[in-house]
């Protein structure tokens, strides 16, 4: 699913009024309508409900859902945001309906205005919509400010008012809500670490919005939605072998952290390639051994023979930043020329040696963390910052950056692909460790790089999410998301497998 900017939406709608056709104001009713649905639908719906509406046609969307509550049996208090000037023309409509049934409407031009809102009140936010180009003042300013002080339901209608919705907002006077009903689609904003304390529960309410639209244009952001995946999986032969699906090599753990080259052994052997063999400190050969026998396993040493035995290498979990790991590191990205994944203690190392990145074997995969980001690649100042500087350096480089979080992004050749599975219980130690084996696994089967991590990223958040049917967020730990990758794989395997 493309992510749409703010003036796309605009023409979206637009598109959808020229080609269905529909006049505008019935398409406002429609998504009215949507949100209204939903608002009846939940538990806590109760008096009083206070709804804020600016003149644009969010405001419009507030007046029609206004009207609506009101005939399904509930007394809506209305307030607009006076500035003196007329709203659109939807806007317009939607405010003589109101007049024609005597819904009371009360209009705000100063903070004396302002009215109280008892404690378990529902408040709807319509004052503005999606074309935020500057942030909040005056008037708006104090209504956002005044509703965040109540002890209310939030319901934001499309965007919280305040918040751009693909660029960082400047100011934190944002309308926090608990729930946004967003139209159509997902908004960039949403997927961004930064907003997730302002805009609470997302729900997009589809209001049919013509889908030939998205054919017409180009975006460089992404969702990665379950029908994407399976067009990517490779069917396997019924007289296929193991040297067919590659031969994975991972350097991992050290002394202290041997538990991270144990788990992204695990996720490697789990995820499709014919053979995994795991570089380790020897005293970790029994317990590798122990967990899984059906790795091979290669003691560690700074120089490693005949690398052209392997398809693909990972590198770095609980490896340890130190001289020998350097070495490591060095030797690899000097003699190896497929594509690697660099996670973990690599990624620190590579922190201090920035000038190996253009050494690194063409489409390798760097999977960091935020704050591994900032390290490799220097400080940013926001997500959306580290969102486009993510972007840009797949442009300078030939790589692929996996940048891990609750949407992971995925940023290849200067295109971006946001993850939609996955959950809270994923934050936990071993997490990284498990994903490095995936994604090394599905590299050495010759998917392609950028394809491997889209894949390796959707089955560890799916394996996730399926441990959910016997764990909790809190108890999940990441050997059992390993454990789970066999559900996982028969979850996003198409019924008619691709052929490649």
């Amino acid at each position: 699913m493309k992510l749409l900017s703010a003036a796309q939406l605009q023409e979206w709608d637009a598109y959808t009024i020229a080609n269905t056709p529909i006049a505008s104001i019935d398409l406002m009713e429609i998504a009215a309508k949507a949100c209204t649905q939903w608002i009846l639908k939940q538990p806590f719906l109760k008096q009083p409900i206070y709804i804020f509406c600016g003149k644009g046609n969010n405001g419009g969307d507030g007046l029609a859902i206004a009207r609506l509550l009101h005939e399904a049996g509930f007394t809506p208090k209305v307030f607009i945001a006076e500035f003196g000037k007329p709203g659109t023309d939807n806007f317009q409509e939607n405010l003589h309906r109101l007049h024609v049934l005597g819904i009371p409407i009360q209009y705000i031009s100063s903070e004396n205005l302002l009215p109280p809102i008892p404690d378990e009140s529902i408040v709807i936010d319509a004052l503005l919509g999606v074309g935020l180009n500057k942030p909040l003042s005056g008037l708006y300013a104090l209504i956002a400010a005044h509703i965040n002080t109540v002890n209310a339901i939030v319901i934001a209608i499309d965007v919280p008012t305040g918040m751009y919705i693909d660029q960082h907002t400047e100011s934190t006077n944002i309308v926090k809500a608990n729930y946004t009903l967003t139209i159509q689609c997902a908004k960039l904003c949403f997927l961004i670490p930064e907003n997730a304390a302002f805009f609470g529960q997302v729900q997009i309410l589809d209001i049919g919005l013509h889908p030939a639209y998205l054919s017409t244009i180009d975006t460089n952001l992404q969702l990665t939605e379950l029908e994407d995946i399976q067009q990517c999986i490779h069917t396997r032969d019924t007289f296929s072998h193991k040297g067919q699906f590659g031969h994975a090599l991972i350097i991992a753990g050290s002394e202290e952290k041997m538990g991270a080259a144990i788990m992204a052994t695990g996720a490697a052997l789990r995820s499709g390639t014919g053979l995994v063999t795991a570089q380790i400190p020897q005293s970790g050969a029994t317990a590798l051994n122990i967990c899984y026998p059906e790795a091979m396993l290669l003691l560690r040493s700074n120089i490693i023979d005949n690398l052209n035995h392997y398809t693909a290498i990972g590198i770095g979990p609980g490896l340890g930043v130190n001289d020998a790991s350097q070495q490591i590191l060095f030797n690899l990205i000097s003699h190896f020329k497929q594509p690697m994944v660099i996670d973990a203690d690599a990624l620190s190392i590579l922190a201090e040696n920035t000038e190996w990145l253009g050494l690194l074997p063409n489409e390798s995969i760097l999977t960091p963390h935020p704050k591994e980001f900032d390290r490799v690649f220097g400080k940013c100042a926001n997500d959306f910052e580290r969102l486009h500087k993510a972007l840009a350096l797949t442009q300078q480089y030939p790589l692929t950056i996996v940048l891990k979080g609750h949407h992971t992004l995925i940023a290849h050749q200067g295109k971006g692909f946001f993850n939609t599975t996955g959950n809270a219980g994923l934050a936990k130690g071993g997490s990284g460790d498990v994903l490095t084996g995936i994604i090394t696994a599905l590299l050495a089967q010759k998917y392609e790089p950028c394809i491997a991590a889209r894949l390796g990223v959707y089955l560890h958040g799916t394996a996730a999410d399926l441990a959910l049917e016997t764990e909790a967020e809190e108890s999940l730990i990441a050997t059992q998301v390993i454990a789970y990758l066999g559900k996982a794989w028969n979850y996003v395997k198409p019924s008619v497998a691709f052929i490649h």
